[in-house]
């Protein structure tokens, strides 16, 4: 029980029903009556692949550890949220012009 006070304008208003008649909830029969995806066909299974999560990339990026000068790094950090998407497109531009 909450220890709130209950607002008196509230008290004698009936609870609204919640109930979904298309979506009623499960009996203890309706759970004995189960299956799992193991009776599904081939055809319904593949049909809803399990997939989780985003999809993997092609290249994905690699975490690296690198040791920078602590007033670069100010100034990175201060370009805001992205810097580090910024940082790896201008080096990878630098490294198509054949700079680095």
């Amino acid at each position: 029980m909450s220890d709130l006070p209950i607002d008196p304008q509230l008290t004698g208003v009936a609870e609204p029903d919640l109930s979904d008649l298309d979506n009623p909830e499960w009996t203890v029969e309706d759970f004995a009556r189960a299956v799992g995806p193991q009776a599904l066909s081939d055809a319904e299974l593949a049909a809803f692949p399990r997939t989780r999560g985003r999809p993997p990339k092609d290249q994905p990026k690699q975490p690296v550890s690198l040791r920078l000068d602590a007033d670069i790094v100010r100034r990175l950090r201060g370009l805001g949220v992205g810097w580090q998407t910024r940082v790896n497109a201008a080096l990878g531009e630098l490294i198509r012009r054949g700079e680095l």
